[in-house]
């Protein structure tokens, strides 16, 4: 059971560290639930196009990554608000991934392909590999790297920055960048875990990445607790319907929102 709460945790655990960089640039990565599904379905399209897996998971890497690099760009030059701006092209996303749906699959519905098939046992042990080692990278660029030191004062000492003649805006835009990264790999385990593209794979999960962010108060370690407990409280709604299937199985897919709310109520009222 552990294992698999830890391996159910990856995905959500990954889009948290990218909302964290997000969060160190002071935006807030509100488009990460539209990015998340973005990338899980560009990560079915080109599998399946190129009847390979690696190839599909790399150019859904670039292809997400990039669209956030060159949306941060314009956001940065334009002088637009990120805030405003982050919700539209959540928004974009979910409208991009349901129009080439429809292009490619004549369909905007749940899809899948014999190329697209995979042990759920494998996913699972790949997916916490890869995690560890993201994750493990992380620590050490923020806090070995001077680079680091510079992502995590972005948003709150941006002045300092420009005193050692640094430009605070080359910081947002590769957060941008790296959060759009993160989430792109959350999507693209997602998918791989069901062998399938359903919509709307993220489930909320970008938004649950951003109460994880603030309940851990950048704190990486804390931040990896919340998303234990969210995902914990997942895992425990998806088992529980199986020895008790008199529960309204609506009540049980709120379950961890529920239990999100209730850490932010408790962590406001402290």
């Amino acid at each position: 059971m552990i294992f698999d709460i830890l391996a159910f945790s990856c995905p959500l655990l990954l889009a948290a560290t990218g909302a964290l960089f997000s969060e160190y640039a002071g935006i807030l990565a509100l488009y990460m639930d539209g990015l998340i599904t973005l990338s899980g379905f560009l990560t079915f399209l080109f599998t399946v196009l190129t009847g390979n897996l690696f190839a599909g998971i790399t150019l859904s890497l670039l292809s997400a990554s990039f669209l956030t690099f060159c949306f941060s760009l314009i956001i940065e030059k334009t002088k637009a608000n990120p805030f405003i701006a982050a919700i539209g092209i959540n928004l974009l996303f979910s409208a991009v991934v349901s129009l080439l749906s429809a292009i490619f699959f004549k369909t905007r519905g749940v899809l899948t392909s014999p190329d697209f098939a995979f042990p759920v046992v494998n996913v699972k042990i790949i997916s916490l590999i890869a995690t560890i080692i993201l994750i493990g990278i992380t620590i050490w660029f923020l806090k070995a790297t001077q680079q680091g030191s510079y992502f995590r004062i972005t948003g709150s000492d941006p002045d300092v920055l420009l005193v050692k003649g640094i430009n605070p805006e080359f910081y947002r835009i590769a957060s941008w960048t790296i959060s759009g990264f993160f989430a792109c790999g959350a999507g693209t385990m997602l998918a791989l875990r069901i062998s399938s593209f359903v919509p709307n794979l993220s489930s909320g999960r970008g938004w649950m990445a951003l109460a994880a962010v603030f309940l851990g108060k950048r704190k990486l370690w804390k931040i990896a607790v919340c998303v234990m407990i969210f995902c914990g409280a997942d895992y425990f709604s998806t088992s529980i319907q199986n020895i008790l299937p008199g529960i309204p199985s609506s009540l049980l897919l709120a379950l961890p929102y529920l239990v999100a709310l209730l850490l932010i109520a408790i962590e406001k009222k402290d």
